[in-house]
């Protein structure tokens, strides 16, 4: 494929495909196919949600219970053709079946079949999002932005605006499929909300635009739905974001001028929009490869309503007050489990990443590297396969107790990082962040995705197990997941049949149905 005369088709491009989707839920059908996009200036296939290659926003109220309808009509042969959505975030109590990860809790949903999701939010609101957890395929386009809002939101006096408007998406983009790419490659553009410019097409592609009223104030959600790279994130002029969501969590605002966020990971921030009336750079500057922002690359546009229609010409401020993981606060000040010194949880397990440079493109935890059952270890326990166990590589898996307070920690430093680790079924506390020595017992942040840093750092984390079911932590850097960097945790493993609803009989057919594709269909 070349890169093409963007004047030739974006007309067409316009009229036919929307760059984003109307909001859905928390009741919907979620359709899959492949479409043709140009997000960047270049074009090619993408597995969509909905035709977009930033899907639908899904959204419902705290307590509602969602069915997500997935019908599965991919077909491009250069692609997968077999899906799984892993909803992000979400615990999953009592319906660890509909977690998504392909191969431990569900079988994957093969083509010109479907699956409905379902699952309650419970107690949970915030920022979440969903995205493909077979293979790489969410970096083809198959992932989308989901919020759970709170009508009885703590932070609610703080703001004016909440709405499909302020979801700000961060995403990587590729311009060959993820099934033909080599194991480890390097993103051609950044995507804002589903738009960007490719560093090599020197045309001033489309943008996305996030537009504001003078003297409002906005929360905006930031999501991180890139397959690579970390972002540092802010927008000229406005020094000012008021961090007050980590990951699904509440947390004491917190004042900052830019966000360092990982694959995965969530804010919301308060933007006050106090300058006058004008456009002005929103930027997010990848970590390595394609970083700066000459021609827009990397960047979106604050518009203030009834400024004019073109790119902002504002220069960069300089980063004086970054936002540190380690100041985040819960806002219910809870402190982390456990006996507040280091070591003073029930179960305490250190873990090892590494990349050796031979064989290479393949991680490892604990000198092992993870490689999926044929089998959904889920639906293996449920029909009473006590040796599961045995199907997930010799150290890789972890069975624990229940209500149970366990302690992580792990290594930074290890190459094509810094990684961010995230653990399925839960939240954890963060006691010691990368970038310091020190351990906070009394009131850590709260989160799902943690950084787990450069060369030196240690991080140091704490959940309780008090959610039976396999889940797994890995690396969401998705080419490092596909290559082994994940281990599984099977927690209450004798008592998972009693606590989980369900499943349903379609579940139990996934497994079976996808067992008698052809290759050239999987």
């Amino acid at each position: 494929m070349h890169p093409t005369s963007v004047a030739h088709y974006f007309a067409i491009l316009a009229a036919c495909l929307p760059v984003t989707l109307a909001a859905i839920g928390p009741v919907t059908s979620l359709r899959v196919f492949n479409a043709d996009v140009n997000p960047d200036g270049y074009r090619r296939k993408a597995a969509t949600a909905g035709g977009a290659v930033t899907g639908p926003l899904i959204v419902g109220q705290k307590g509602d219970k969602f069915r997500i309808n997935l019908i599965n009509q991919l077909s491009e042969a250069s692609m997968w053709k077999s899906t799984s959505i892993h909803w992000h975030g979400f615990f999953m109590k009592g319906t660890q079946w509909a977690d998504g990860p392909a191969f431990v809790s569900q079988c994957p949903i093969a083509k010109d079949n479907s699956f409905l999701y379902e699952f309650n939010a419970g107690e949970q609101a915030g920022t979440f999002w969903y995205h493909s957890h077979l293979q790489a395929q969410y970096c083809d386009g198959l992932r989308g932005p989901m919020v759970v809002y709170n009508p009885r939101d703590p932070h609610r006096r703080l703001y004016d605006v909440d709405n499909e408007g302020t979801v700000i998406t961060l995403a990587d983009w590729y311009h060959v499929p993820s099934r033909r790419n080599a194991k480890i490659p390097e993103f051609d553009s950044t995507l804002i909300n589903g738009l960007g410019r490719y560093y090599k097409n020197k045309q001033k592609t489309p943008l996305a635009v996030i537009t504001v009223e003078r003297g409002k104030r906005y929360r905006m959600r930031l999501v991180s739905i890139t397959c690579d790279p970390n972002y540092t994130f802010q927008v000229d002029k406005h020094t000012d974001l008021t961090v007050i969501e980590v990951d699904g969590v509440d947390h004491k605002p917190i004042v900052v001028d830019s966000i360092q966020i990982f694959a995965g990971q969530r804010y919301s921030f308060i933007l006050n929009a106090n300058q006058k009336i004008d456009n002005y750079w929103i930027r997010a500057n990848p970590n390595y490869h394609i970083t700066g922002f000459e021609n827009g690359i990397n960047s979106a546009i604050l518009r203030y309503r009834g400024a004019l229609d073109r790119d902002p010409t504002t220069s960069q401020d300089k980063i004086r007050n970054p936002l540190k993981e380690q100041n985040l606060i819960p806002l219910d000040n809870t402190p982390a489990p456990g006996k507040p010194v280091p070591g003073g949880a029930d179960i305490n397990i250190d873990l090892r990443f590494s990349y050796p440079t031979s064989p290479g493109d393949t991680f490892y935890i604990n000198g092992k590297s993870f490689k999926s059952p044929d089998l959904a270890v889920l639906l293996q326990i449920l029909n009473g396969n006590r040796d599961v166990l045995s199907y997930v590589p010799e150290g890789l898996v972890v069975p624990l107790a229940r209500n149970k307070v366990v302690e992580l920690t792990f290594n930074g430093g290890v190459d094509h990082g810094p990684h961010p680790i995230h653990l399925h079924g839960h939240t954890f506390h963060v006691v010691r962040s990368a970038g310091t020595s020190n351990y906070n017992f009394k009131n850590p942040p709260i989160r799902d995705v943690v950084s787990a840093g450069n060369s030196g750092d240690r991080v140091t984390i704490r959940f309780v197990t008090d959610n039976p079911g396999p889940w797994i932590l890995h690396c969401h850097i998705d080419w490092h997941l596909v290559t082994g960097f994940e281990m599984l945790f099977v927690e209450d493993l004798p008592n998972i049949p009693t606590t989980i609803q369900g499943p349903p009989d379609a579940w139990k057919k996934l497994c079976p149905i996808y067992h008698a594709l052809d290759h050239s269909d999987l």
